[in-house]
């Protein structure tokens, strides 16, 4: 049996998970550190192995032919990395890296699909996590068709935020212009704004919130429908907690 203690983990699917049902599944995860820029999955290629994030936070990136990127999806301790796995399918058009390192529970392809088809409550959040996965998804392509760089990068910077677990965290105004699908000095104009509105700050490679509040007043009202829809899958007490607060 496996020696995971339920009560010390810190992804939200698993830690929902009533106690004979974790168990069901525990014995096939593995703790595993999750290193700066390591790829997680490769696009259109096999998926080897799934992970539960723990810690840090994953970016899932759509590619162009000429081999451009651009941020699609945002997974940390709340949701799973290889989620196509469990639509009976061994690959997916979008690759995943580790943007902050972290932790996760690793799994088997073949073993999470036993106990997917084993355990009602798994099937039952691992579907409700990928509606919300899709709205955040969908919300993303809205918010780039729709709203200002500096309405969406505050988005992007209050996820990166509570996927973090702490005020500062490392991120480059390179790697957000990629990840928004923007120019470099787009970034850093913009940033640089928030900054002397004192909303942020940076440098040497770390970013830091100063004002949470100030930066959700700014971002569009993105943030909150996702965020409303994740809280959705941990019951109505979370929900009733985490309200958005940003503008609509």
């Amino acid at each position: 049996m496996s020696q995971i203690d339920q009560s010390a983990v810190r992804n939200r699917l698993l830690a929902s998970l009533p106690p004979t049902e974790f168990a069901r599944l525990a014995v096939f995860l593995t703790p595993t550190d999750l290193s700066l820029r390591q790829v997680l999955l490769e696009a259109n290629e096999p998926i080897e192995t799934a992970y539960f994030v723990e810690t840090g936070m994953v970016s899932y990136l759509a590619y162009l032919k000429g081999g451009e990127a651009i941020e699609v999806g945002i997974i940390g301790s709340e949701g799973m990395v290889g989620m196509p796995l469990i639509l009976g399918v061994d690959s997916g058009p979008a690759g995943a890296i580790v943007q902050m390192q972290g932790t996760a529970l690793s799994i088997a392809p073949a073993a999470l699909r036993q106990v997917f088809g084993e355990s009602d409550t798994l099937r039952f959040q691992l579907l409700r996590y990928m509606q919300a996965l899709y709205t955040q998804v969908s919300q993303t392509a809205v918010c780039n068709g729709h709203h200002s760089i500096e309405e969406r990068l505050a988005r992007w910077m209050l996820m990166a935020h509570d996927r973090a677990g702490r005020d500062q965290f490392p991120m480059t105004h390179e790697f957000m212009a990629m990840m928004l699908g923007v120019r470099r000095s787009g970034v850093t104009v913009t940033a640089g704004t928030l900054k002397q509105a004192g909303l942020i700050a940076y440098g040497n490679g770390q970013m830091a919130i100063l004002d949470r509040s100030g930066m959700e007043a700014t971002a569009c009202e993105c943030y909150g429908t996702v965020q409303h829809h994740f809280e959705q899958l941990f019951g109505d007490d979370a929900v009733k907690s985490a309200q958005p607060k940003c503008r609509f």
